[in-house]
């Protein structure tokens, strides 16, 4: 197991570093005090990073405009407190480095960034796409998510990409994502290359175990999450099963397609953290099947309203 603690350098981006939702009115237009209130959440939940314009984030229904105002506000909450991640999702490089030099602009410490998507590249244009990603600035986080994308990375293709100055880590979505963790860590020989887990930590302890240093789930419940990392870091794994055991249920019900976006804001909703659930095509509401059966992990599951910092957020 590669723990923290023997990496030479400390990597920018480790632990848990939850993606935000995008908060939206009710009429679809951004609602950025709602986007600002739950930045405070996180921070105030003790997470070790936060990302913004990833795949939680409806960032596919996002404008340009909207991309930087959603960066711009999450930055200036966080305040440089922890490092702030921004997602990457364009079809081609260029569009990439424009999506890279906007984030870079807004304060992005890295961008999570996706491999073309629409016209899939070959492993043999996979280097020189992250490259030219890795030359705007901030440091680059391959997102290995084959279900999004269609485009498959094997483990040995990831170890070259950490070769290419400024690629640091990975995020591996590609199921099942413990077995990919353990690949990649035991090919990786890149001393600042890390890798983290996806899938919105629903085997989080599983990547743990295989090497990885952290995850990048949903936005909900740091608060929960937050503790589980304590007692794994301290060698309190009992505890931590049975700290994550209680928080399964809802994990998987947030990964459903279609209707995730919809899981995770009716979970804020119901917190206190968002003012409205709204969501943009093609994501979907919640039918009332879907709600019941949210609604009834919620009602074992007891959470406790989000506490909110109030000084700095408006």
């Amino acid at each position: 197991m590669l723990n923290i603690e023997e990496l030479p350098v400390a990597p920018t981006v480790q632990g848990l570093v939850p993606i935000l939702a995008t908060p939206f009115h009710p009429d679809g237009s951004l609602d950025l005090p709602s986007l600002r209130r739950l930045t405070g959440f996180q921070l105030a939940s003790g997470v070790d990073g936060v990302a913004v314009l990833g795949m939680a984030s409806e960032a596919f229904a996002l404008t340009a405009t909207e991309r930087r105002l959603v960066t711009n506000a999450v930055a200036e909450v966080v305040a440089g407190q922890v490092p702030l991640v921004v997602g990457v999702a364009a079809t081609s490089t260029v569009t990439a480095v424009e999506q890279a030099r906007e984030a870079a602009a807004g304060g992005a410490d890295a961008v999570m960034v996706l491999p073309p998507f629409m016209v899939p590249p070959s492993p043999a244009q996979l280097p020189s796409f992250y490259a030219a990603v890795a030359a705007v600035g901030p440091e680059v986080m391959v997102q290995d998510a084959p279900g999004a994308t269609g485009v498959a990375m094997s483990p040995q293709q990831i170890a070259e990409l950490a070769t290419i100055d400024r690629v640091t880590s990975v995020k591996v979505e590609a199921p099942p994502t413990a077995p990919k963790v353990a690949a990649v860590v035991d090919r990786i020989d890149e001393p600042g290359f890390v890798v983290l887990g996806g899938q919105n930590a629903q085997f989080l302890l599983d990547e743990l175990a295989a090497g990885a240093i952290g995850t990048m789930p949903a936005c909900e419940i740091p608060d929960l999450l937050a503790p589980v990392f304590t007692d794994w870091r301290a060698g309190r794994y009992d505890d931590a099963r049975a700290r994550f055991d209680l928080l399964l249920p809802l994990l998987v019900y947030g990964l459903q397609s279609g209707i995730a976006w919809a899981v995770h804001k009716e979970v804020l909703v119901r917190r206190g953290l968002i003012d409205h659930a709204a969501v943009r095509v093609p994501a979907r509401e919640l039918d009332t099947r879907a709600r019941a059966g949210l609604a009834a992990i919620l009602d074992r599951l007891d959470l406790p309203a989000g506490t909110i910092p109030l000084t700095g957020i408006r």
